[in-house]
């Protein structure tokens, strides 16, 4: 293989990473910010909208307490947090995984959109867990 031919396979995997890559940054910076601006101190962050106007605790309540608790290796506080995120993590970051390795080798990651009945179950189960951490019996749900 020529010289030529091995910087041109170079640059293009390169490019077929930088979104992944760039996904990584975005995410990475976001939670070095949460590890370092403690959330759990009041006037860091503005108040979650739903939970200003509502007085009741969307699905991403307590996401950034739960990402400054992973920052700082505290699992069970963040658990306490947010679980629902907690439990979604490792499957993000098994599909961000498959990403870069789908765009190492050259493959292009899947379009196509999964089974309705997983969409439908995801959304299921997000609605099911933001109704039950706002009511009494699931008070161990709330941030």
């Amino acid at each position: 293989m020529s010289h030529a031919t091995t910087e041109r396979t170079g640059t293009r995997r390169l490019k077929v990473l930088l979104p992944p890559l760039g996904v990584a940054a975005v995410t990475c910076s976001a939670f070095v910010v949460a590890a370092v601006v403690d959330p759990n101190e009041p006037g860091h962050y503005p108040t979650c909208p739903f939970l200003w106007v509502t007085g009741l605790y969307c699905p991403g309540c307590g996401t950034l307490r739960t990402m400054h608790a992973l920052a700082h290796l505290d699992p069970v506080a963040a658990l306490g947090l947010n679980p629902l995120l907690v439990v979604m993590l490792p499957i993000l970051l098994f599909w961000w995984g498959r990403w870069v390795v789908r765009a190492w080798r050259g493959r292009s990651m899947s379009t196509a959109v999964p089974h309705p009945a997983w969409l439908w179950a995801f959304i299921v189960v997000v609605m099911v867990y933001w109704v039950v951490r706002n009511l009494p019996f699931g008070a161990f749900l709330a941030p």
